[in-house]
């Protein structure tokens, strides 16, 4: 487990407060972050309205194993899923849902790519 300082995790966590900080700013409330259980996580958790929206943050620096986008597998994907089901559970009854990304190749709010509805569930 690498340290809590190493620094793909600060530019990690770094990552999460600029797409916070612009999903706010779009009108979007931050319910929580980094919402873990056994089969995944969840960086973000925001309401849209009347609508519960799970946010994937990608940061990739580097493109040579592709870009932000292209770092949502569809392991990845499911792992969300599964921890979005896991926060749904404990709701008494289930909202309107979306999975958005929010993607930067660089650690720069100018950078922001949002992507809405990026995971369809059947």
């Amino acid at each position: 487990m690498a340290p809590a300082d190493a620094p793909h995790l600060v530019r990690g966590a770094q990552a999460e407060g600029l797409a916070a900080d612009f999903l706010e700013r779009h009108g979007l409330a931050i319910l929580a972050r980094n919402f873990r259980t056994r089969r995944g996580e969840i960086d973000l958790v925001a309401r849209d309205g009347d609508t519960l929206v799970f946010v994937e943050v990608r940061l990739r620096a580097r493109s040579d194993f592709g870009g932000a986008a292209e770092s949502v597998t569809a392991r990845k994907q499911q792992r969300i899923v599964s921890a979005a089901q896991a926060w749904l559970s404990r709701l008494q009854r289930e909202p309107p849902c979306r999975f958005d990304a929010v993607l930067l190749d660089r650690l720069d709010p100018d950078a922001i790519v949002w992507e809405r509805d990026v995971i369809a569930i059947d």
